[in-house]
């Protein structure tokens, strides 16, 4: 199975699905977010996968949500109707991917930023190569990190460190990340996708049905509010637009300088 910018590939029980728009950016558009959604339902039909390998460009996972998008700038443009019709894109992606019965590993390479860490926390288990970076720049950018990702990554974390790398923005290392639980194994640089790979083999060896009844049964006690205390960030997304400080921010990184913000 493949689209313009998302392949699936399938050995056995385990099935790799890779999106690459073949820039340096491999930026989450509307369009990507769309296929990977397919994706993740097409595979979410198939009763004998026991494990799914999630991974970006061969070096890069993925700059995050793509602010230079037309379908983005075309956002401030609609009606409050359309705007909240249109904002389901992400959040609808990463619960698509959170709903997957089989296993979820996220093979991270370089840079994940923004809308990849939400992807990224939307899934399982996460190994980082050495050399990768994870970073949720959105409140830099005058927006709220957005994709039912907070709850998810609080949950990881625990607020604290959620706070840090949500509000302050700090861009966690791979050691560092996996030290702190947002991710689960260091690979070297190059080999996160074999050190999935690994991991998903040992998956795939194990009951298949026990595997999807536990993994079910894990996330509905880890996450019993989460779409309760998140249900509203698009919402959120949505006013924090129609605010003085997210045109700042967001002109600002285009024109690379730094923004001012004042409230308003």
């Amino acid at each position: 199975m493949a689209g313009k910018f998302v392949s699936t590939s399938r050995e056995g029980r385990i099935a790799t699905v890779r999106f690459d728009r073949g820039n340096k950016a491999n930026a989450l558009s509307f369009e990507v977010i769309a296929e990977l959604t397919d994706a993740a339902f097409a595979l979410d039909a198939d009763a004998d996968i026991s494990a799914v390998i999630l991974t970006g460009a061969a070096g890069l996972f993925t700059l995050g949500f793509d602010l230079k998008d037309p379908e983005t700038h075309a956002l401030t443009e609609v009606g409050l109707a359309e705007q909240r019709q249109r904002l389901r894109a992400g959040r609808r992606m990463c619960a698509a991917w959170t709903g997957l019965e089989p296993i979820t590993i996220v093979a991270i390479e370089g840079w994940c930023i923004g809308g990849g860490v939400a992807l990224a926390v939307a899934c399982d288990f996460r190994v980082v190569a050495e050399g990768a970076t994870l970073y949720t720049p959105e409140i830099e950018r005058g927006m709220n990190m957005s994709w039912g990702s907070v709850p998810r990554i609080t949950a990881l974390l625990g607020p604290a460190k959620a706070k840090r790398i949500i509000v302050l923005a700090e861009r966690i290392a791979a050691a560092q990340a996996v030290n702190w639980g947002l991710a689960d194994e260091l690979a070297p640089k190059g080999k996160a996708v074999e050190a999935a790979t690994r991991m998903a083999q040992r998956i795939a060896a194990l009951p298949p049905v026990a595997v999807r009844m536990c993994k079910q049964a894990i996330e509905l006690a880890a996450h019993p509010l989460a779409e309760a205390v998140s249900a509203m960030d698009r919402d959120q997304f949505a006013l924090i637009q129609r605010g003085e400080d997210f045109h700042e921010a967001v002109q600002a990184y285009l024109e690379k300088r730094d923004p001012d913000f004042t409230g308003r």
